[in-house]
């Protein structure tokens, strides 16, 4: 069943550890069929180096575990979430990357400081509210998935326009079109989170500095790789 979506989840899983976004095993990838609503996701805490395509998991919307002689990852709940309510992604990542994690555990959005940043998100990215100790104590990775939703309907950002979050005092979720994407978009996090960090640690050294992007070039910068007349690379 899926069998080429689980190829797919399986390649983009080792594309973590080929990034050095993740160490043993704290991260997964997981994907969804839009036709049959079925999501493959890698199976809970299987090393990478001995993981096989054949052991990626499908569950369906509810999580209900349709195939697969492993338990899923223990972040599915939270990926359903929000393939649920963000119904035009198509795959998604969650990482302990060392600086996206940091700033989650800072509980600080990651600010737009330049074009880098302006080339990935038309904005913010925004770090989820804490969860209260009933939503930690209760249906935990559900409940962080409602977070990341909520947040992004309180502050009205679109997921395709920041397809990234951070969770408050845990981590980095990214997602993209496909699960590849998501993980390119992982990638992206993590160094624009470092530059961020650098920016802010230089411009603490000059009490005169201006940091922050003009909203004229972040727009200039998104709509040229992002907007409908955009002409970043190839057609």
């Amino acid at each position: 069943m899926l069998e080429e979506l689980k190829k797919k989840v399986f390649e983009a899983n080792l594309q973590l550890v080929k990034y050095n976004l993740v160490v043993l095993t704290w991260g997964n990838v997981s994907a969804i069929d839009r036709k049959t609503g079925l999501v493959v996701i890698k199976p809970s805490g299987v090393p990478y180096d001995t993981m096989k395509a054949s052991d990626m998991v499908v569950v369906d919307l509810n999580g209900n575990k349709i195939e697969g002689d492993l338990n899923p990852s223990s972040d599915t709940p939270t990926h359903l979430e929000l393939y649920r309510t963000f119904e035009d992604i198509g795959g998604i990542v969650h990482t302990h990357s060392s600086w996206a994690c940091s700033w989650a555990q800072a509980g600080r959005d990651i600010n737009a400081y330049g074009t880098t940043h302006a080339d990935f998100s038309n904005g913010t990215i925004p770090c989820a509210r804490a969860l209260t100790q009933d939503e930690v104590e209760g249906e935990y990775e559900l409940n962080t998935g409602k977070v990341i939703v909520e947040e992004f309907a309180r502050r009205k950002i679109k997921p395709d326009e920041c397809p990234a979050v951070l969770v408050y005092r845990h981590g980095p979720f990214t997602w993209g079109k496909d699960p590849f994407k998501a993980v390119e978009n992982a990638l992206i996090l993590e160094e624009v989170a470092k530059m961020a960090h650098r920016t802010e640690k230089i411009a603490s050294l000059d009490e005169n500095s201006n940091i922050g992007i003009e909203q004229y070039l972040l727009n200039k910068h998104y709509e040229r790789k992002h907007g409908a007349n955009a002409y970043y690379g190839q057609k």
